[in-house]
């Protein structure tokens, strides 16, 4: 498709900041570019008609890790690291909740719960048992008040798992859909253009600027560019990255719906909240990871059914519940779990590689990413 001369002249020429991908990460960027460059021309371009990838289709946990999961890490990675890891989703929860506040966002500090099925009986004892060293570790280097995990008994009638849960006095949850239209409006009353339908194949250096490669119409010419594609960042990028495809669904309203929170199970590959007195429940790709680290969106028998086995069994075991809306987000992860930030060549640059946690810290990779510019 060729542009005409308006669409040429109004939109897409003089472009100081180009950012592709319109999800946390991107939209931060273009608002932390704006704060410094008043007067710059800041374009985002995003491939489908709403932010791609897993920004409007996460679960909506403001969290940064269960007991399980940074014990898995501590396997991993030294015990400073996964404080870095910890402290950087921290800080990125407060940068979002600060950029948008708390009432926009639905910001609900209900904590967080680590259930253990009974056949996870040994993980289950390594967790309580190491909650104290998880506490220290995490009260000295981060925070100071309080500490992180308590364990508690089973108040949500849970069944098939065991007696006691571990708390996390500092999880919340968001509702994702006012959050990222909030970003969006944002960044529209700050005058970032952003545009949708516009998928971007590859980009190149030519005479000192950036050409963007479009599938759709002709190549345009910016400044500086800004790759924030997260989960398809393997399509225009060579980096250790790979895309991770979650499975959600979530139920219809039920009656008298005692759970609120937001849930993790098996190490965090299953993971369930209540919206209102619905259960949303997602997770899966264990079962199938190869099949699952696709950029795709779709949903399969095998995860699906899986979902439905938790909430009939343990989740919502004595409670009649039918199945309203299925969906799937693409994430991007890899063999680290460190972020992504760096320059790419010349005047190109990306922040991708969230690892599951863009909710926690999209925006402060996206003010990272902007510190380019």
């Amino acid at each position: 498709m060729n542009l005409s001369y308006w669409e040429q002249t109004t939109w897409l020429s003089d472009i100081d900041f180009a950012i592709i991908g319109s999800g946390i990460v991107g939209l931060s960027c273009a608002l932390h570019l704006r704060e410094k460059h008043p007067k710059s021309k800041i374009v985002v371009f995003e491939k489908g008609m709403l932010p791609s990838g897993a920004s409007t289709k996460n679960a909506g946990f403001a969290c940064f890790g269960s007991a399980s999961e940074l014990l898995e890490d501590l396997k991993s990675h030294s015990e400073d690291e996964v404080l870095q890891l910890v402290e950087q989703r921290v800080k990125g929860l407060e940068v979002l909740r600060s950029l948008l506040g708390d009432k926009i966002i639905d910001y609900k500090p209900y904590g967080g719960y680590e259930v253990f099925t009974k056949k996870d009986a040994t993980l289950y004892k390594e967790c309580i048992e190491n909650v104290p060293y998880l506490n220290t570790l995490l009260k000295k280097a981060i925070f100071k008040e309080k500490e992180v995990f308590s364990i508690k008994n089973d108040l949500f009638s849970f069944k098939n798992t065991q007696k006691a849960l571990i708390f996390n006095h500092f999880e919340g949850q968001i509702d994702t859909g006012k959050m990222m239209h909030a970003l969006i409006k944002k960044a529209s009353e700050n005058d970032v253009l952003v545009l949708n339908n516009a998928e971007i194949s590859s980009f190149l250096s030519k005479n000192g600027s950036i050409s963007l490669i479009f599938r759709n119409f002709e190549e345009i010419s910016v400044k500086k560019l800004f790759i924030a594609t997260n989960g398809f960042a393997n399509q225009i990028l060579n980096e250790e990255i790979v895309p991770a495809r979650a499975q959600v669904l979530i139920t219809k309203p039920i009656t008298n719906l005692k759970i609120k929170g937001t849930f993790h199970l098996d190490r965090g590959y299953y993971y369930f909240r209540n919206i209102g007195n619905r259960i949303l429940l997602g997770g899966g790709r264990n079962l199938d990871f190869k099949t699952e680290e696709t950029s795709n969106f779709g949903l399969t028998e095998l995860i699906q059914n899986r979902l439905e086995e938790l909430l009939s069994t343990t989740i919502l075991p004595n409670t009649s519940f039918s199945i309203d809306q299925r969906w799937s987000g693409i994430m991007g992860v890899g063999s680290q779990k460190k972020p992504i930030i760096k320059e790419i060549s010349p005047n190109v640059y990306c922040g991708i590689r969230l690892g599951g946690m863009g909710v926690a810290i999209g925006s402060s990779i996206g003010g990272k990413l902007a510190s380019f510019g």
